[in-house]
């Protein structure tokens, strides 16, 4: 399971980020710059059946996110990664990064990989050049061997072969330049899963040939492959001749929010449903039909904050 880190937790500004264990009762936390419960130079460890901090780790600049795992605590600051041992918070790990405002940061739950790309395994760092503007979102495959990438101009989506850094596809969310708010893979790297501030979640058919990089990877080939077909451009014809949009790869499916909020993206356990997190407290579950495509059914919606919106 992924974890979310959800920034600006509260309107008052009191707590940056917050970043839950699974669905334990263990958080990690840290303050915002105004009304701040705590530094923002400062994790705590929070255990919410105690009602008290368990454990705080401190930094001499700003934390910018937080990654939780059984076993360890991965922190991101402006140029370095930390990783910590959960159990005594004995530093393992630091690595060196550019320039990351956001704490883009994803750590693999089940081996311990993270983008950048580390794999620890094999002692191995894979360095690949996305985008030609800064990396605004980044996911992992649930086994590793796939990244999604999204820049800061929020037009183009790619996605790489971890292992060495190749280019596998590239799909297109719109035009116009956007801000990606979260990439999520399917359990199967069937699917990929987009939200900007444009308001609408985008589906994107991946290629059934990924399945290749790990044969344990499950694939409905048929169905990708009608899904892939009917997402191209009707004028792919003119490949080559009218510019890279014509013969882009566009999204199967489609949801449409509030422009302008921010919402997280995941795949649900129930076959071809997307579960939508609004800023706002709002949740939705939606499913996708993986031979029409188009707008997504909606099967619940609930307003945590407002509890008595319901479907």
């Amino acid at each position: 399971m992924h974890t979310w880190t959800i920034h600006h937790f509260d309107a008052g500004g009191g707590i940056a980020v917050v970043e839950m264990l699974f669905r334990c009762n263990i958080l990690a936390l840290v303050g915002g710059r105004s009304n701040a419960i705590c530094p923002v130079n400062k994790v705590m460890i929070w255990d919410d059946h105690q009602s008290q901090c368990i454990g705080e780790i401190s930094f001499r600049s700003e934390v910018k996110s937080v990654e939780l795992q059984r076993h360890h605590i991965v922190v991101i600051l402006m140029q370095k990664i930390y990783v910590y041992k959960f159990a005594d918070l004995k530093l393992l790990h630091q690595i060196e990064t550019t320039a990351n405002p956001k704490g883009l940061c994803v750590v693999l739950q089940s081996s311990g990989q993270m983008v950048r790309v580390e794999h620890y395994a094999s002692k191995r760092t894979r360095f690949t050049m996305a985008h030609d503007s800064r990396i605004a979102a980044f996911a992992l495959s649930q086994d590793g061997t796939l990244l999604a990438t999204a820049s800061s101009k929020g037009t183009l989506v790619r996605v790489f072969n971890t292992l060495d850094g190749s280019l596998l596809q590239e799909v297109r969310r719109g035009a116009d330049r956007a801000e990606i708010y979260s990439l999520a893979f399917s359990s199967t790297a069937q699917w990929l899963a987009v939200s900007s501030d444009k308001g609408t979640v985008h589906v994107f058919s991946l290629k059934a040939d990924f399945g290749t990089l790990n044969n344990d990877r499950l694939h409905n080939t048929s169905e990708s492959h009608v899904s892939s077909s009917s997402m191209i451009s009707s004028l792919s014809f003119m490949k080559g001749v009218l510019p890279r949009y014509f013969s882009s790869e566009w999204s199967v499916a489609q949801f449409r929010l509030h422009e302008g909020l921010q919402y997280v993206v995941a795949f649900g356990h129930q076959k071809n449903t997307v579960l939508i997190l609004g800023m706002d407290g709002s949740f939705y579950r939606r499913q996708f039909d993986p031979i029409t495509g188009g707008e997504m059914t909606q099967l619940e919606y609930y307003n945590f904050l407002k509890p008595e919106e319901t479907l």
